[in-house]
Parts: structure tokens; sequence; C-alpha cells
């Protein structure tokens, strides 16, 4: 799943009652972590939090240097507790999700994408990764509503035509999967996954030159795996 965290950089603001020392160990902090030292960064985070345990965005990242070390549960704790301080930290929600993915907890990451997009509702990555989930749990057309608002919020959205056209695929719209591979196509002409896809998808449909002239196109733009299917389509 294509997927982005978000982070926490550094805070603009000077914490009341505590001049600078939380300030200080909060930009050590994010000075670690820049450096994948995420257990130094842990270990400054947990300096801030014992000096201001109300400040949302140092469990925040916090959390995020947990999931760098494959800490997925402690992230969890750590991002529940910054949207306990902080009802509407939407990020929370969004990189919470992304955790509990990894845990295979797929439900529950939907439930925080759901309010992730009730937060932010032109937030095209939320929408593509429920889809993904979605398609994971094989709502095929639940998916393609979520890559359509992707994709309405952002054109471009090269991911999103790609796990469509999938998605149509697996519903028999060949036709409609396609369209959606040429889209992807048209924005990154050097794909080779996609022409593996696309090709596949024509062979199906009945287009057996082009399918098999899109998976030597898959093979020159290195993707290896099309040879199998060269060899078992195209003779």
């Amino acid at each position: 799943m294509k997927s982005i965290f978000y982070f926490i950089i550094a805070s603009l603001f000077v914490l009341p009652g505590y001049g600078q020392t939380v300030e200080e160990y909060f930009s050590k902090g994010n000075d670690k972590f820049s450096l994948q030292d995420y257990n130094g960064a842990i270990s400054d985070y947990d300096e801030a939090i014992e000096l201001n345990p109300k400040y949302a965005g140092l469990y925040f990242n916090r959390g995020l240097a947990k999931d760098n070390l494959n800490d997925f549960r402690g992230a969890i704790s750590d991002y529940t507790k910054a949207i306990e301080l902080n009802s509407d930290y939407i990020d929370a929600y969004f990189n919470r999700g992304l955790v509990k993915v990894k845990l295979k907890d797929f439900m529950g990451a939907i439930a925080d994408y759901n309010r992730a997009i009730k937060l932010d509702p032109v937030q095209s990555l939320a929408y593509y990764n429920r889809g993904v989930l979605k398609s994971n749990l094989q709502d095929f057309r639940g998916a393609i509503a979520d890559f359509d608002k992707a994709i309405e919020i952002s054109p471009n959205y090269e991911s999103a035509y790609i796990n469509r056209g999938s998605m149509k695929g697996n519903l028999k719209d060949f036709k409609g999967a396609i369209d959606d591979f040429d889209l992807a196509i048209a924005l990154n002409p050097e794909n080779g996954l996609v022409y593996y896809n696309r090709g596949l998808i024509k062979i199906y449909f009945g287009q057996k030159d082009s399918g098999c002239l899109d998976l030597s196109k898959a093979v020159e733009l290195g993707y290896s795996k099309a040879y199998d299917s060269i060899k078992e389509y195209c003779h």
C-alpha cells in the first residue's frame, strides 16, 4: 500500500511555564529522528513528556519513532494518547490507521480513515488508503468508490487509476479497467507493472495481439514477471 506518515517537524511556540526546556528536548528528539536514531529520539520525547504530559505532538512523534522500531502497539498507544489530548488530530488518526494495517486490523484501520476523512474530506490519500483496505477485504465496489473520490480530488493520482483498474478487472469490467490503465500510462509511461496489468486484461478481453505487445513492453521496462505470461499466452 502506498502510504505517507505525517511528522511534526518542530514546535513554533514556547510552552508556558517551561521556558525552553520542553522545546529543547523536542528539538533534540526531532534531530535524532532525522538521523534515524529512533531510540535516542524516544528518550528525548520521554523527557519532554515528563515535563509536559499534555502536549499531543510529543506523543505523536514518539509514536512515529516507535513505529520505525516496529513497536507497533507502542506506536498505537502514543497515537491514541495524542488523539485523547486532541480529538481533531487528523494526522494521528491517519498514522494510527497505517499502523493498524501492519497489525492486520483492517477494520480498525478503516475506522481511523473514516475519522480522518470526516475531519478533512478533501484528503485524497485517506480515500486511497481506505480503498486499498476495501480491496484487501474484497469489497471491490467500495474500493472503486474510494479511488473515484481520490481521483476527483487529485486528478493525476497514478496509483489510484492503477488500483481502480485492477478492481474493475476483478469485476470483469475489462473495458473500464483498460481505460484506467490507459490513464495511468498517460501519467507515467515508464511503469512496467501497468503495461503488464493492461496486457493481461486485454488478453482476457480477447485482444491478444495488443495484450502481448503490452507484456513485451513491460519486459522492456524491466518487469521481468511478464516473461512468464508471454510464455503462457503469447504463442
